[in-house]
């Protein structure tokens, strides 16, 4: 455990909704502190868990660590009370079993800690990472993707038409005349990836046509059994080493900071 100092018995919640309801009481203390349109200098809120094996769970469910969004709607909600103003696309990463920074703020009653990363603890990096094809044919049986504003569209066909007539370029394409089934459940606009300078990491986003009821996304991050889904176009998933996604039916994509070689 990295963080049991801090940890109190008094007051402890034992159940899903009193561990959400406290740590979403604390993120609002913490927050409160930038109250007034200060938030446009958060460049990302971290919040890491490190609770028992046994309370794991738990922790899980009071996060949805299963539909993320659903939390960072609720972290939304309490930065609108205060108007704080909070940057397009900031991100919420929640962590399990990670290092808390000296900086963060530890909670008195939980085995959790909050992180406001502001402009002073940024500092630009460069990154390079790698999407491979597991499932499904596509021109290439990986990509190489590079830090910077460039979008990365994947979807059905290279050169694919969106339902309002445009054509878009889909960068990672899945050819329709190809006889792999799992193409056919790839739409033309899935979804993409981008790399956010704010949170140094890519993040995955749905398309149209990744969101239900249509093809969707699913996720499965490396050593967990969490399965993680995209409901929304605008909260995206920060990819991590080892992460698999599914798309549609079962078209798979493995992404890695490491060559393959």
């Amino acid at each position: 455990m990295l963080f049991n100092l801090f940890s109190s018995e008094a007051n402890r919640p034992d159940d899903v909704k009193g561990v959400r309801h406290t740590l979403l009481q604390f993120i609002k203390q913490e927050l409160q502190k930038a109250e007034g349109g200060e938030g446009a200098n958060i460049k990302g809120l971290t919040l890491y868990l490190n609770c028992s094996a046994a309370d794991r769970h738990m922790y899980e469910s009071a996060v949805y660590a299963e539909q993320p969004e659903l939390f960072k709607d609720e972290v939304q909600r309490i930065a609108d009370d205060f108007d704080l103003g909070l940057p397009d696309r900031w991100t919420l990463d929640v962590l399990f079993d990670a290092e808390v920074p000296d900086e963060a703020a530890k909670m008195p009653n939980l085995d959790a800690a909050f992180f406001i990363k502001t402009s002073k603890h940024f500092i630009q990096q460069k990154a390079t990472a790698y999407v491979r094809v597991l499932s499904g044919e596509t021109e290439q049986k990986e990509y190489t993707l590079t830090s910077g504003p460039d979008k990365v569209n994947i979807g059905r066909d290279k050169k694919a038409q969106a339902d309002d007539g445009f054509f878009r370029t889909n960068h990672i394409a899945f050819p329709s005349e190809s006889g792999d089934a799992a193409n056919k459940y790839v739409s033309r606009q899935h979804a993409h990836i981008i790399w956010n300078v704010e949170a140094q990491k890519f993040i995955l986003f749905a398309d149209e046509g990744g969101l239900p009821p249509r093809n969707k996304i699913k996720i499965r991050a490396d050593k967990s059994e969490n399965v993680i889904k995209l409901h929304s176009l605008s909260i995206g998933h920060p990819l991590q080493e080892g992460d698999q996604v599914i798309l549609g039916e079962s078209a798979v994509l493995e992404f890695s900071y490491q060559p393959e070689n």
